[in-house]
């Protein structure tokens, strides 16, 4: 099974509050903070929509 981590590379400052939500969400705070996920369709449709702001890689178990 593979996971993704997950790190913000942008600031959530002046974005959308849906997108501020979201990032909160799935664990991420400061810039440069880090989180592993599962790697699922929620995950995958979650990471979509703020794309512009984070950096992923798939890590394997």
């Amino acid at each position: 099974m593979t996971n993704l981590k997950v790190t913000l590379i942008k600031s959530v400052a002046h974005r959308l509050p849906k997108q501020r939500k979201i990032v909160k969400a799935l664990g991420l705070g400061k810039i440069n903070s880090t989180v592993v996920l599962p790697d699922n369709a929620a995950t995958r449709g979650a990471l979509l929509k703020i794309a512009h702001l984070i950096s992923v890689e798939e890590v394997k178990d």
